[in-house]
């Protein structure tokens, strides 16, 4: 007669609960999706010259198009990453990491034309850098 033991319910998946960083890895890949869709939305009315914008910005370099363009870009590479991180891929880390920051400087420069949102969007990179950096983990001999 075969016996079967029962362990208690403990409410999360057994590999799950040994997985170290899990829930930061989706916090991560979550967060920098969301930057990307909201920096895909930010620099196409941009380069639609919407009127959320300031009108007499005086940017460093450009004008409103081009750092729609830049902006566009970026948030594409974070979607990217994104969907990288989400599948614990090394690289995309890194690459997230590296566009996470780029975004922050570009946002500096976008200051002229939406201050408040590119303060808050400067605010949530540094979270994302964050996340993104202590998730590393040991590694394991």
């Amino acid at each position: 007669m075969a016996t079967h033991t029962t362990r208690p319910y403990t409410g999360t998946h057994p590999e799950l609960a040994t997985d170290e960083g899990g829930g930061m890895i989706a916090f991560a890949a979550v967060l920098l999706g969301v930057l990307g869709f909201f920096n895909l939305l930010n620099g196409i009315a941009a380069i639609a010259n919407s009127h959320i914008f300031v009108n007499d910005a005086h940017y460093v370099v450009g004008d409103l198009r081009a750092w729609g363009w830049a902006v566009t870009i970026l948030g594409g590479l974070q979607l990217v990453a994104a969907v990288g991180v989400a599948a614990r891929n090394q690289v995309a880390r890194w690459f997230g990491i590296a566009v996470v920051s780029l975004n922050a400087i570009g946002q500096m420069f976008f200051i002229p034309a939406y201050p408040f949102w590119s303060l808050m969007i400067i605010a949530v990179d540094v979270v994302a850098l964050y996340a993104l950096c202590i998730y590393g983990g040991k590694q394991r001999a």
